[in-house]
């Protein structure tokens, strides 16, 4: 059986990775080696472990119980690795992270960057998708969250908060009364965003509280979609501030109601508590509270 131990090395990031060209890829192999690698495993097994099709790779039963045992061997090797090179001071792996799209350009995403190039030897895999990645059956070992964490099994690092804003267009104003209170926009369009409540909480100076429900016929499940169809003239739109701060120095957007303040955002490192990159990934949440903390 030691023998094929890579070859069940080799499986598990066919799993993680959903496709044998993407596995082959961050393993530095052919892709038929791969694919051959996993068919020699499963004649020595005698199983099916995977369905394979021209669009995707599916887990045979047999396939799911065994990639487990697989999975449990390489993130114990991989302990055995992050601790020798905590030892040695080295800072050798990979991570892979996934974020929020509308952090591509942002303070995060440079700090990433920073990191990438503060540490060479450490292969970084980024995921970008404004919807909640599963991290363990995804393979993700930090996902940045944006909002305020429910309870979770998961270990987590809050980052940082993040202002909001609330914006439409010029020619979406101009033919409403400029709003002096968050009642006043009862009756206007808003551009929802499809994982957040319809509720929008706003703060006065005075610290005075209201919440108020959005009048919303134009639902999207981007942050970036959010500020493009504001600029469109088809309504509000709250958005966090990094997005929409040039769009309104230029007057593409106009800040409503800015002495009213909403609800800030959290911005969180979360990864597994039994993380196969600890050391790693500890490193990376790290060197991101240090850059990001304001």
């Amino acid at each position: 059986m030691i023998n094929y131990l890579r070859h069940m090395a080799v499986f598990a990031r066919v799993v993680d990775e959903g496709s044998f060209r993407r596995a082959a890829k961050t393993l530095d192999l052919a892709p038929s080696r791969t694919s051959q690698t996993v068919a020699d495993l499963e004649q020595y097994l005698g199983v099916t472990l995977l369905y394979r099709t021209t669009r995707k790779l599916v887990l045979t039963n047999e396939g799911r119980k065994f990639y487990a045992h697989a999975l449990e061997i390489v993130r114990n090797a991989e302990a055995g690795v992050n601790e020798l090179n905590a030892l040695s001071q080295q800072h050798i792996g990979a991570l892979r992270v996934s974020l929020p799209v509308f952090l591509t350009s942002s303070s995060i995403s440079s700090a990433i960057a920073e990191f990438a190039k503060q540490y060479p030897k450490v292969s970084l895999s980024l995921t970008f998708s404004d919807h909640i990645v599963d991290i363990l059956n995804e393979g993700i070992d930090m996902s940045i969250r944006v909002g305020w964490l429910q309870d979770s099994t998961m270990m987590a690092r809050k980052l940082y908060e993040g202002q909001r804003l609330l914006v439409a267009s010029k020619a979406y104003m101009a033919n409403r009364e400029t709003p002096t209170h968050p009642s006043d926009l009862l009756s206007w369009d808003w551009i929802k965003f499809d994982i957040r409540s319809n509720s929008v909480e706003f703060e006065s100076a005075s610290g005075e509280k209201i919440s108020i429900s959005e009048n919303s016929s134009l639902t999207v499940n981007s942050a970036d979609a959010l500020s493009h169809f504001a600029k469109q003239g088809m309504g509000l739109a709250y958005v966090p501030e990094h997005i929409v701060a040039d769009d309104i120095k230029t007057g593409d957007l106009v800040h409503v109601l800015p002495d009213w303040k909403l609800k800030p955002l959290g911005y969180y490192a979360v990864w597994p508590n039994k993380s196969r990159r600890e050391n790693l990934t500890l490193l990376l949440v790290r060197f991101l509270a240090e850059r990001c903390a304001v």
